[in-house]
Formats: C-alpha cells, structure tokens, sequence
C-alpha cells in the first residue's frame, strides 16, 4: 500500500512540476498605450510620392478607436476616400492590416489612394522609434509615418 502511495505522489508531483513551466510568448497582441500606437499618423513616405505630396493630400491612418481583442479599428484617408481597417500590433514587432475597406468617390487624381491601397495591407512588420511609426513588408517596401500630435 505504502508503495503504491508513494508512486501515485511522485507522479502528480512531477505532473505538476512539469505544468508549471513558463514560455515568452512571441505573439501575443501588445500594450498599444506602451508603444504609443493609438494615436493619429501622418504618412511622411511611401514610395516615390515626395512628402509635400503626401501633406497636400493630408495622407493619414487613424489608430486612436479602442483595443478589442487586440485589435483596432482604424482608419485612413489619402485626399479622396475615406477607407477602415482592423489592426493587429503583435509584440514581437509584426502586424497584420485586415478588411481595408473605402468609400467609392471618383477623385481626379488617384495615384497615390491606389498605391496605398496595394500595399498597406501587404505590410506585416513594424516598428515604433520616437513619434515615428514604420510599416515594411517582406519585399523591401515601406511605409513611414509621423505622429500627428508631435510638435
């Protein structure tokens, strides 16, 4: 009796020793307040559009709604259309742009819409240095921006 006693023990001990072991979990979503990500961006640089171009048409995203989830419902606007998105900032400097969705107005000049929205739910890396956001995929393309509310 004693011995089978002693061994059901030995198992749950090691059964609970073995399950209390901790893991860095790379993946989860993060604090966005630490980051300071939820907040209005002004888009500084994208492609070959010049800055004074992107500041003419008041090129932004918006990250300022509330985290569910992890996720943020965000929004942009590149001088015609008004688009949403949900957000996905992971803590291990990946991100993931869902349901970009736009508004059906047909403005004279769409370049630079057209561009942003070809890549911007491509962009699956980011990183956040200063009042700086930058968004990159794995094909070298790169998306820069400013917080809005940095003097």
């Amino acid at each position: 009796m004693r011995k089978i006693l002693i061994s059901v023990l030995s198992v749950l001990f090691l059964g609970i020793l073995f399950n209390c072991t901790s893991t860095i979990k790379q993946n989860i979503p993060i604090d966005t307040s630490k980051y300071h990500i939820q907040r209005e961006w002004m888009l500084v640089s994208l492609g070959s559009f010049t800055k004074a171009d992107l500041m003419k048409n008041e090129a932004k995203i918006d990250l300022t709604a509330k985290q569910e989830e992890g996720k943020i419902r965000g929004g942009a606007y590149m001088g015609c259309n008004r688009m949403s998105f949900t957000a996905e900032f992971k803590n291990n400097g990946k991100v993931k742009f869902l349901g970009l969705l736009s508004t059906m107005k047909a403005c004279q000049n769409m370049e630079l819409e057209n561009e942003f929205r070809k890549k911007f739910e491509t962009m699956i890396k980011y990183t956040v240095e200063g009042h700086f956001l930058t968004l990159s995929d794995d094909k070298g393309n790169v998306m820069k921006f400013v917080a809005s509310d940095w003097d």
